[in-house]
């Protein structure tokens, strides 16, 4: 992306895929492409410089619109503070009753937590579905499940639980953003706080 600057002031932006007319002088496409920056620079265009030094992973935040500014010689294109997402679900207040929004205390939105944990829940599901087939069996034809099946159910619905309790002690937005974030140790071994549901 370009910017137009006259004045000193972005005046607007451009895709480069058609040529401009400035001071009744036609200008081809190619100058995106073929000139230097110094030489669009010349004429009032400028490449854009993305800074997203405060932008945030969109999983966790709610990232500000870019601004647009022009000093120093560069067009900069930047974020504003990222807001976090609320890790809490979040209630009706006596504010949102009176203006017909909802009922006081009653559900409003659902925060991080809640949907983190759904997402543990169906993973869990998932992968108990590919041995209840055993369940099955054992009921209609009493065949013994083997072992391994019961050791890996067990360990599937034991780290389920302990991963549904981390996400309910994390303490914000921050704390449970840690826990999906994967780190490498010096065997190489890439893994998250949070562990993962074990599969066969």
């Amino acid at each position: 992306m370009f910017a137009l600057v006259e004045s000193g002031s972005i005046t607007k932006f451009l895709n480069g895929n058609k040529g401009i007319t400035l001071n009744d002088l036609q200008y081809p496409r190619a100058i995106y492409t073929l000139w230097t920056e110094a030489e669009r620079n010349a004429i009032g265009i400028y490449s854009i410089v993305y800074d997203d030094t405060n932008k945030k992973d969109e999983q966790w935040y709610i990232n500000t619109n870019q601004s647009y500014a022009f000093a120093n010689g560069k067009v900069k294109a930047t974020y504003g503070s990222a807001t976090a997402k609320a890790h809490a679900d979040a209630n009706f207040t006596a504010e949102d009753e009176e203006n017909g929004l909802g009922t006081e205390g009653e559900l409003a939105a659902r925060g991080l937590k809640y949907n983190l944990i759904q997402t543990v829940k169906a993973q869990a599901a998932g992968e108990l579905s590919k041995t209840d087939w055993y369940i099955t069996r054992k009921t209609e034809k009493s065949t013994a499940i083997p072992s391994a099946i019961t050791t890996h159910r067990n360990l599937v619905r034991s780290r389920q639980a302990a991963m549904e309790t981390s996400i309910t002690n994390a303490s914000d937005t921050p704390a449970l953003e840690t826990l999906y974030t994967y780190t490498t140790d010096s065997d190489g071994v890439h893994s998250r706080p949070l562990a993962e549901i074990p599969t066969l």
